[in-house]
């Protein structure tokens, strides 16, 4: 049995007294609105039970009060919510309307107790003579009470329970109702029933709802103004005056006409007010709500997907956005409006929404990984020409589009993998226009991986030849990089790639690695893309992408840890070594060389996916890195040529990374990095450049066992290329190797031995790679599989 608190005797004894005495009089079935026959066999020690079996206390959740996404420089993305709320304490409101409140709802507030038995025999009487119930008998006590049950209902039941009209509700109410009388002050009382009612139309408590109806705090309100908000209470729906402006004016009308009666305001002063419109339209404003109603709607769902999938505010999405959307916090965001606003003005200089191809950037920091910026070419909605999808992100996150394919953007990895395994910047291959690779096998982290039996990949640019890794990498030549990427071995390249955070944006696997690795493998993202390139341009530092910078509750205080989350993942005489490769690519005689602008040091790398499906620049300077795609989203994935991009058809010739993608991420890269300093690589050390690598023996005019010999006593293996070379060494003896030997190579490297034909004139050599390997065989490229391409990018 419960035991009593302390004093709690003489206040249950009170309330069972008096409503013993009501339900005699009928004054409790009238008053409250409840049926006379639901009273039947209900007396006073019943009452007495009920009462003693409720709470002392009302527990209340706090106010459910909207937060707000900012940008970096604080200026709102959008407001999040799901009641506009803005409390404010009763000083901050306008006496006239705490005036009008009582007035209407309970004009003996300040002289009763939680139970106004003077009103309740009113109402009664009111009721009686009208021959229904017209008038209730709650106190703003017991309004309180049955508002802040409603808030706090979760589930439909609860609600259900919160709003039955039957006396045990109402008995519970009462009880609560005394509960909060012995607790609060009825100005405080008052100032969180102003702060809790619906003033209809979406707005939540007395401060928004005067913003919402009048432009105007609601220290600011006029007798006309509070009048209205006064009336609507009652009926938040029935005398919402966007919906139906006479039955709020009359409304309005009946409460100044109760304060008039009340002395409250002279009659002149009803008079005046009620000659006033109830609203006036053009001081309405909207509180747009929600991302999809914010400046950068793509960004921020991005964020809040991100917010919810941490499990900081709830255990599922839905406890989450909940807490998220009523607990008041600030959501500070990497989101910066000048640079955002240059990616969104390059997208609308070389992009159209009405194009058939989509084009997007991402813009990060290196060194915090704090995503600046995203923009595309659709605009957010359900209409023609708009979209939901966000063709910067990942699929993990609600929206995202989950990326493409990324052709020779991956060749950054392979020179990070070379340099990471001492191959020299200057390590020399022999790349033909075409190569057959046929059954050829390349080593991976499980074994190796196989061609297909009639494998012959090209390259997409004139550039072939004898070439050293800056000059592969400033002509994109396939050749060269599928014979490095052998060399190497898929496995390296493989954990390089995945250091730097790049994984397939449909599933979150890691990249496969197959044959074709180096030309783009699985889909990738402008995000992804963008964060692993800044990851060079950091010297090597890699951060995890960060959109949120800091979350701070309702107080103004952090709550979990945001911001920059940041690890060493390959030394940085290797970023550096790559982003010495890469600069040249932006250099005359590079790929995208026509892209260079400024003063800064720029790096970067084309990429063109197999049947010209998409095309991709990805560059960076030291202080931002952004990642540029244009492509085809249609379910059947199509090659551009032929679909519009910024308005006309694009033919074979116009579609490349540095032709369609590269002015994307130039005019964005230009306007993100105007008014910042001049800033200038560091420059690899000369071992980096020549590589970590031995002196390769001079075997020129050996035979070609004498020559094996003599390269496997100095640490090397040896393989004899196919055919014979014009040169002016003897017949049968070895004209050249490759590497060349005043190039050196890394120790265990296999050199090539190309054998002279004996004559004195000499031509490029022609060199297929061997197969060869143990292991067991993978999936590989098209085509066998048309999930991996065989073209690299322009």
């Amino acid at each position: 049995m419960r035991v009593r608190e302390k004093g709690d005797r003489g206040v249950v004894q009170s309330v069972v007294l008096f409503l013993g005495v009501s339900v005699l009089s009928g004054a409790l079935a009238a008053g409250l609105a409840i049926p006379f026959a639901g009273l039947a066999g209900f007396g006073s020690e019943k009452t007495a039970e009920t009462l003693q079996d409720l709470p002392v206390e009302l527990k209340t959740d706090p106010l459910a009060v909207k937060s707000k996404m900012v940008a970096a420089d604080g200026s709102l993305i959008a407001d999040l919510f799901e009641q506009n709320r803005i409390p404010v304490k009763l000083g901050q409101v306008a006496p006239i309307m705490r005036k009008a409140i009582v007035s209407i709802e309970d004009d003996r507030f300040y002289q009763h107790g939680a139970l106004d038995a003077k009103g309740t025999l009113r109402a009664l009487i009111r009721n009686q003579s009208d021959g229904g119930v017209s008038q209730g008998g709650s106190s703003i006590t017991q309004q309180f009470v049955k508002l802040s049950l409603i808030e706090k209902a979760r589930t439909e039941a609860e609600v259900k329970a919160a709003t039955a009209e039957t006396y045990q509700r109402k008995i519970a109410e009462l009880r609560y109702a005394v509960a909060v009388e012995k607790q609060f002050s009825k100005d405080e009382i008052l100032e969180k029933y102003l702060n809790l009612a619906n003033f209809g139309d979406g707005a939540y408590g007395i401060e928004a709802a005067s913003q919402h109806y009048f432009s105007v705090h609601a220290s600011q309100l006029n007798l006309q103004q509070a009048a209205m908000l006064a009336g609507l209470v009652k009926n938040p729906t029935g005398y919402d005056p966007t919906n139906s402006p006479k039955r709020a004016k009359d409304r309005r009308d009946v409460v100044i006409n109760r304060m008039k009666e009340l002395n409250v305001v002279t009659a002149k002063q009803a008079a005046d007010a009620i000659r006033t419109p109830v609203i006036d339209p053009k001081k309405l404003q909207k509180v747009p709500n929600g991302c999809a109603s914010g400046r950068y709607p793509f960004y921020c769902e991005w964020v809040m997907s991100k917010l919810v999938d941490s499990k900081l505010f709830g255990k599922t999405k839905k406890d989450s956005e909940h807490y998220i959307k009523t607990a008041g916090l600030t959501i500070k965001t990497g989101l910066d409006p000048r640079i955002q606003a240059a990616a969104q003005a390059s997208i609308n200089k070389n992009a159209k929404p009405t194009d058939q191809a989509i084009s997007a950037v991402t813009i990060v920091e290196p060194g915090t990984g704090i995503v600046k910026a995203m923009a595309q070419n659709r605009k957010y909605g359900g209409g023609k020409n708009e979209t939901a999808y966000n063709y910067n992100t990942e699929k993990s996150y609600a929206g995202g589009y989950g990326g493409f394919q990324n052709g020779s953007t991956m060749k950054a990895f392979t020179i990070a993998a070379a340099i990471q395994k001492g191959f020299p910047t200057t390590h020399r291959i022999n790349s033909p226009d075409t190569l057959d690779l046929s059954n050829a096998r390349f080593p991976t982290c499980d074994g190796y991986t196989q061609a297909g039996d009639d494998y012959h990949p090209k390259n997409s640019t004139k550039g072939g030849g004898d070439l050293t890794m800056v000059q592969a990498a400033q002509h994109s030549t396939n050749t060269y990089f599928l014979q490095l990427s052998e060399q190497v071995g898929l496995c390296q390249i493989g954990k390089v790639a995945a250091a730097l955070g790049m994984k397939d944006g449909q599933t979150g696997e890691p990249l496969e690695q197959v044959v074709s690795m180096t030309l783009g493998v699985g889909l990738v993202t402008p995000l992804m893309l963008s964060n692993a390139y800044a990851t060079f341009a950091a010297r090597g530092k890699y951060c995890t992408p960060v959109s949120v910078t800091a979350v701070l509750n309702s107080s103004g205080k952090p709550i979990g840890n945001f911001g920059p989350n940041c690890k060493q993942v390959i030394e940085a005489k290797v970023a550096d070594g790559t982003t010495y490769v890469l600069n040249k690519v932006l250099e005359p005689g590079g790929t995208g060389a026509h892209l260079k602008f400024g003063p800064s040091d720029l790096a970067g790398k084309t990429g063109t996916i197999n049947d010209n499906k998409a095309v991709w620049f990805s560059g960076y300077s030291s202080k931002l890195a952004a990642a540029s795609v244009v492509a085809d989203v249609h379910p059947t994935s199509r090659s551009l040529v032929g679909q519009t991009h910024d308005g006309n058809e694009l033919s074979f010739s116009e579609v490349s990374g540095s032709g369609v993608a590269g002015p994307i991420w130039e005019d964005a890269m230009k306007g993100a990095l105007k008014g910042l300093p001049t800033t200038h690589f560091v420059q690899p050390d000369d071992k980096t450049v020549r590589g970590d690598v031995k002196d390769i023996p001079s075997v020129i005019g050996l035979s070609p066992q004498d020559a094996t010999a003599k390269l496997q006593e100095a640490g090397f293996t040896a393989q004899v290329a196919p055919g014979v070379v014009k040169s002016g060494e003897q017949a049968g003896t070895v004209a050249w190797t490759s590497p060349r030997q005043s190039d050196g190579a890394p120790e265990g490297s296999n050199i090539t031995l190309y054998i002279s034909d004996g004559t004195k004139g000499q031509q490029p050599p022609n060199t297929p790679i061997t197969p060869g390997g143990p292991g067991k065989p993978k999936p590989n490229c098209p085509p066998w599989n048309p999930k991996y391409p065989n073209c690299g990018g322009r």
